[in-house]
């Protein structure tokens, strides 16, 4: 199914007059603060985030899953629920792929359909977690750090196959996320996994285009729970370092240990011109991958604090972020997930846009701790949706997405056009 703005305008008619009085109120009070509004606007408009292709069926665990009916059980069915989420936020202007789930049969009619949405392809992910099917060697005890070249060389070319896919496609990025690792002490000797699975990535990374760039993610555990081979933002950065400068740094919100301080890693990052990019989530406990902002909200606040100031700071030092969302949920509606992601991340855009940088900088110089608390807490506290929601009509989206869906039953919808026993690609 396809919305077309003409039936968004229409379910946006009824809501347009009340929306307008929040936005003017607050627009108002803004502007006496000083804050450029119209500007803040437009950057939230322009404020896109990639929707990753295993994000919309139904997520699970390893003790189950729960299929919710209507998934898509192909590429061109993922595109088409990126397309819905897209019309109905306008933040959602791109698609990642994760190759060997979704490799595209006919190139050229994937990326027309992806057109007819209003898509891009955003960086191409690589998969050598898993053993596929009729494949020569296993992976279970590694695959980039494997002590057998043999396996190092099948993942290696498993991810040049996966940057000649997008290439085709448009995509000038590739994502590396490793299970390496190890369950039990000596198992695994550390130097030398770290230094095999660095010249994995050097070959991987000299086979790319001039013009790619090369995200390494790191995890401290799971699915090895003694050591990974690229447990944190240092190792990555190790790594990065000694491919060379389009070798980045890849931070995924999940990827770290409780109560670590992840917008110091983001300032640091950004600082050393290294960030790459993101893999937004939120969790309670680990990599819970459940919906943005929906656990820790002021901890994404101060993150995007972090990177408004840093990425103003560095633009010559930091090339433009990736923006991507990687959480699943095997209890919610995957659309409507994906539709709440995009909306705390936007939100937390603007909290961050609207904070006077210059103001909070002269608390820091005089230690003045007290004051620096309220700047931050004052943006914090200040119910921006009004401006979300203006971005978002300007551009030709919902004023309520979420009401929309519900409005047309749309997991009703996708189950009359699919099945009840679809099964989407992927985890």
């Amino acid at each position: 199914m396809q919305i077309t703005r003409a039936e968004v305008n229409r379910f946006n008619q009824d809501k347009t007059k009340n929306h307008k009085d929040q936005f003017e109120f607050l627009k108002k009070q803004l502007v006496n603060k000083g804050v450029a509004v119209e500007a803040i606007v437009q950057q939230i408009q322009d404020f896109q985030v990639a929707i990753p292709s295993w994000a919309l069926g139904a997520g699970g665990t390893r003790f189950g899953r729960f299929s919710i009916g209507g998934e898509p059980s192909n590429l061109e069915e993922k595109i088409d629920d990126v397309g819905l989420i897209h019309a109905l936020t306008q933040s959602a202007g791109a698609i990642s792929l994760h190759i060997p789930w979704d490799i595209p049969g006919d190139t050229e009619a994937i990326m027309q359909r992806a057109k007819e949405h209003g898509l891009l392809f955003d960086a191409v992910n690589s998969n050598t977690f898993q053993d596929q099917t009729n494949q020569t060697y296993s992976y279970k005890f590694g695959s980039l750090c494997h002590v057998d070249p043999a396996v190092r060389a099948q993942a290696v070319q498993h991810n040049k196959d996966v940057i000649d896919i997008g290439v085709k496609l448009g995509s000038k990025s590739l994502t590396v996320w490793l299970a390496d690792g190890s369950v039990f002490p000596g198992q695994l000797n550390f130097q030398q996994a770290l230094a095999r699975t660095q010249g994995s990535l050097q070959e991987i990374y000299e086979y790319m285009p001039a013009d790619w760039s090369l995200f390494i993610e790191y995890k401290p555990y799971e699915p090895n729970f003694y050591s990974t081979v690229i447990q944190d933002w240092g190792t990555s950065h190790l790594l990065a370092n000694a491919c060379g400068e389009r070798a980045y740094c890849l931070v995924d919100l999940g990827h770290h240990l409780p109560n670590t301080n992840i917008e110091q890693i983001v300032a640091t990052l950004l600082w050393r011109g290294k960030l790459g990019g993101f893999h937004f989530n939120d969790s309670k406990y680990g990599d819970d991958d459940v919906t943005v902002g929906s656990i820790k909200p002021y901890q994404l606040f101060l993150i995007f604090n972090e990177l408004v100031a840093g990425m103003a700071d560095n633009q010559a030092n930091n090339p433009p972020l990736a923006w991507m969302i990687d959480a699943s949920h095997n209890v919610k509606d995957p659309i409507e997930d994906l539709i709440q992601s995009l909306e705390a991340i936007r939100l937390a855009y603007a909290q961050a846009l609207v904070i006077d940088q210059a103001q909070l900088e002269a608390a820091r110089d005089k230690n003045d701790v007290t004051l620096a608390q309220e700047i931050l807490q004052e943006a914090y506290r200040t119910d921006l949706r009004p401006l979300v929601r203006e971005a978002r009509l300007r551009a030709g989206g919902a004023l309520d997405p979420i009401g929309y869906c519900r409005a047309i039953d749309i997991r009703k919808v996708l189950i009359e056009e699919r099945g009840l026993e679809t099964v989407a690609t992927g985890l």
